[in-house]
């Protein structure tokens, strides 16, 4: 049977990520959970987790309409990803599926998101990755995770058809009708959903504030299109060489 690695950034106890398991189970597949005891948000694919005798901690954990193994695990979202790919949790897992998190992953700001880096760490270990996000805005009333795990499940079979490495980015808006979208595929944008700006340097350190985009000049970008109400889907990669810069010499 196939195996999936549910993990996140947000958390353990993210409804998220509970609704992104419980869809992957109705897919038919063999769920593993294993998430941060902590929030992990930001953390990219960093492997910080070991304590000072080099051990991981990790603990078993039940929820509510979740019947398959759950850990909690002092450890980043990446590092959960790694290990996995090692046997710490049983089977190694086909997939990784990051998510649901709370709040859009898009752009090139998605190389700091801790959600992504665990997709990403799943795909550089032989697996396939999938990182999935809630764009719930700054001041969200209601959070649709249904919705968003439901537009992960129909994504799920065309990631179960790819080659293992595959690694795909899905941002999903926050209406219950997202669940009746196709996602688009989309650019990454040049930003993520909000650019950083650094303010009021001085000889003591500096203040980073953040500010909204303007216009999108790509109207085929992640931003763009999840702004008019579309889930997107962008295929990423992280880890591949490019050819060294060409100079010329006097």
């Amino acid at each position: 049977m196939t195996t999936v690695l549910i993990t996140n950034d947000d958390g353990i106890a993210s409804p998220g990520l509970h609704a992104l398991a419980a869809a992957a189970a109705a897919e038919g597949l063999e769920v593993i959970v294993a998430a941060p005891a902590a929030e992990s948000s930001g953390s990219s694919a960093s492997i910080i987790g070991a304590d000072r005798d080099g051990r991981i901690r990790m603990e078993r954990r039940e929820f509510d309409g979740l019947a398959m193994p759950c850990w909690s695990v002092q450890a980043a979202p990446a590092l959960i990803a790694l290990i996995a790919a090692h046997g710490a949790f049983g089977p190694v897992p086909d997939a990784v599926l990051s998510g649901v998190n709370r709040g859009a992953n898009i752009g090139r700001a998605i190389l700091h998101s801790g959600t992504v880096g665990a997709a990403l760490t799943g795909g550089a270990s032989g697996a396939r990755g999938l990182a999935v996000s809630l764009d719930v805005g700054l001041h969200p009333v209601t959070h649709e995770w249904d919705a968003a795990a439901r537009v992960a499940r129909s994504v799920l079979r065309v990631l179960m058809a790819s080659p293992p490495g595959t690694v795909l980015n899905l941002n999903v808006p926050n209406v219950a009708e997202a669940s009746d979208r196709e996602p688009r595929a989309a650019t990454l944008a040049a930003f993520g959903i909000v650019q950083t700006t650094a303010t009021e340097a001085g000889e003591g350190g500096l203040r980073l504030t953040v500010a909204d985009l303007g216009p999108f000049e790509d109207p085929e970008s992640d931003a763009a299109l999840l702004a008019e109400g579309h889930p997107t889907l962008t295929a990423i990669d992280a880890l591949r060489e490019v050819a060294l810069p060409v100079t010329e010499r006097g």
